[in-house]
């Protein structure tokens, strides 16, 4: 609910802080004094129309916060964290902050929980949170599709309508599956010829992924191998050749060692040297011989490498692909192919599928239809009940519902729209062109009172919806102000005492000259007991208030309880 609403610098209104309480709210004061003033406010927190006319004169912009307590599952939570804006609601309930500055050159800015938003999300938060509802205002009645949601509501109809939702879903996928799997198979039969041949010839290629990289390096390699292992040779030849310095070298070991016994301290250092050289030759020797081995390669190889890398990027020349996505491609094709073999009996599957999933919807739509005209019957008794002790006991509600299977939707294949006849024999039609202002804001307040616990938002603020009507009327209105804020907050703008008097809060709206009466400004005052009876009397009597008007007021209060 409402609970604060803080006003800056808007028309009138220099500084106005309110704070709000669950129940029936009424806001009274003489005309002009500022109540249009306020709600315009209010509406500009919403969402509303911006305007640079709002701006006070002398002021640079205009700031206007609306404080709801919000429990933590409603929809305007989800809103939120749909838009990733920081949320302060509790694991109950808690803060949330609508905010809106309207600037003098005309711009605006939009805030929830101090953090920028658009104007458009600012729009759809506040529609969840409130309903303005005047003689004038359509908001809450033009849409058709608003009708079929309060429907559903009064039923209780939600669950069946988000299983029709899954239902509707399944049936779109299953939709999508086969269109795109019937085009498919078109485009491939129109390139089957093409398809199969490239298939065969990419099959027979059998290309592998990282193939052309492995043969060019395994290509490169032999290559060089090549021009190498002339030279590996002729280092071999000298190091374990007939040239080679290794038998030499082993027989002047031999004779040093002869003479070691005589003279082992000047032979023996001289002997290990010598070893040394003929294990570092003997090693240098397996070295090259590996070396040898590795440059080896049988010329037959090299020409099937060569081959391959040929095949396999005269292919990627042909194909338009890289050779790295010849494989890719290959498989793409094959898959192809294998939609036109395989083609018609999958076509076959995923016709049976949408099949199925059309009866499954139509089925579950048909039966939601019966429950809807069923509810209707309901909805039309219990609002036709309220009419007459407002003053529209020879008009009747009715709930139009028209069926058509072949225009399905996520809801299902109804239109509903609430009618009215507004007298007997004439022609009933919707509720908005038929009913003049003062009728439509009483259907509106049945309507209202009926569905005050389902699908409304949790604050609703009437715009004196009772212009017009004489005493018995505006008691029975507000007798059903009070009946509606028993379930949610109700805020009322009035000039009917018969609504006044049942209030929980009375707030006085007046016109206060300031600077020795050179300029006004708005002022708004909860009012105590004995000063609700004053102004109460003022709205029975007039500018004059007389004892029989304060005696009246009495009356009128201790009737209202």
């Amino acid at each position: 609910m409402l609970a604060r609403l803080s006003i800056r610098d808007i028309v009138l209104i220099e500084r106005l802080d309110i704070e709000f309480a669950s129940g029936l709210a009424v806001l009274t004061g003489e005309t002009g004094a500022g109540k249009s003033i306020l709600l315009d406010a209010f509406a500009l927190a919403l969402g509303g129309r911006g305007d640079a006319g709002l701006v006070r004169h002398g002021a640079e912009q205009g700031q206007v916060t609306a404080t709801f307590d919000v429990p933590k599952n409603h929809p305007a939570c989800a809103m939120l964290a749909a838009n990733d804006i920081e949320n302060s609601i509790s694991e109950e309930s808690g803060e949330m902050i609508l905010r809106r500055v309207q600037l003098a050159d005309g711009r605006t800015r939009a805030f929830i929980n101090d953090q920028a938003i658009s104007v458009q999300t600012l729009k759809a938060v506040g529609a969840t949170l409130v309903e303005i509802h005047g003689q004038h205002d359509e908001r809450a009645l033009v849409d058709a599709s608003t009708h079929r949601r309060l429907l559903d509501a009064f039923a209780g109809l939600d669950t069946e309508v988000s299983a029709l939702e899954v239902l509707w879903e399944a049936r779109r996928r299953a939709r999508v599956a086969l269109e795109d799997h019937r085009a498919g198979v078109e485009r491939a039969a129109q390139e089957a010829e093409y398809l199969r041949h490239a298939s065969e010839e990419l099959t027979q290629l059998a290309p592998q992924e990282g193939e052309e990289t492995a043969l060019a390096e395994r290509r490169a390699a032999m290559m060089a191998g090549e021009k190498i292992a002339a030279d590996l040779r002729e280092a071999r030849d000298v190091v374990s050749g007939h040239g080679s310095p290794a038998s030499v070298l082993s027989a002047a070991v031999r004779r040093l060692e002869r003479r070691a016994a005589s003279s082992r301290q000047l032979v023996e250092p001289a002997v290990r040297s010598i070893d040394a050289a003929i294990n570092a030759l003997e090693e240098a020797d397996q070295h090259l011989a590996a070396a040898l081995a590795a440059s080896d390669f049988d010329p037959a190889e090299l020409e099937r490498i060569e081959e391959r890398l040929f095949a396999l990027r005269a292919a990627s020349r042909k194909y338009a692909t890289p050779v790295e996505g010849l494989a890719a491609l290959a498989a793409k094709y094959a898959a192809q192919v294998a939609l036109i073999d395989a083609g018609a009996d999958r076509l076959t599957v995923l016709e049976k599928e949408a099949a199925d999933a059309d009866k499954r919807y139509a089925a579950a739509a048909a039966k939601l239809s019966v429950a809807r005209k069923k509810a209707a019957d309901k909805l039309d008794k219990t609002v036709n009940v309220e009419l007459a002790p407002l003053k529209l006991e020879r008009a009747r509600f009715s709930t139009h519902i028209d069926s058509d299977p072949s225009t399905p939707g996520p809801q299902g294949f109804d239109r509903v729209e609430f009618w009215v006849q507004t007298n007997p024999g004439t022609r009933p039609g919707p509720l908005m062109k038929v009913a003049s202002g003062g009728e439509l804001s009483r259907f509106l307040l049945a309507l209202k009172v009926v569905l005050s616990d389902k699908g409304s938002a949790p604050t609703l603020v009437f715009d004196e919806i009772d212009t017009g009507v004489g005493g018995a009327v505006a008691d029975a209105i507000g007798a059903r102000l009070s009946r509606l804020a028993c379930k949610v907050q109700v805020m009322a703008v009035t000039h009917a005492p018969q609504v006044a008097v049942r209030a929980d809060q009375h707030l006085l709206i007046s016109k206060d000259a300031l600077d020795r009466g050179k300029r006004v400004a708005t002022r708004v005052a909860t009012l105590a007991e004995d000063h609700r009876r004053e102004e109460i009397a003022r709205m029975l009597a007039g500018a004059e208030i007389t004892a029989e008007a304060r005696a009246a007021a009495d009356r009128l209060l201790k009737a209202a309880g």
